[in-house]
């Protein structure tokens, strides 16, 4: 499943977050890892969300 995200720039690198997925978000220096890292941390969240077998609401 593909979920869009937001990519903002900031001081300290890039801040992301999947507005999809309440409370799912990540960062990275670069671009690149701020979309590698909330990959990883979409996988964890629903990971998460299916072993405590509740309802993810999607916006």
């Amino acid at each position: 499943m593909r979920y869009l995200v937001k990519l903002l720039k900031t001081e300290e690198g890039y801040a992301v977050w999947c507005p999809a997925l309440r409370g799912c978000c990540s960062q990275g220096e670069t671009e690149t890892e701020a979309l590698e890292n909330i990959k990883i941390a979409i996988r964890e969240y629903l990971e998460v969300v299916e072993e405590l077998n509740q309802f993810v609401h999607l916006l």
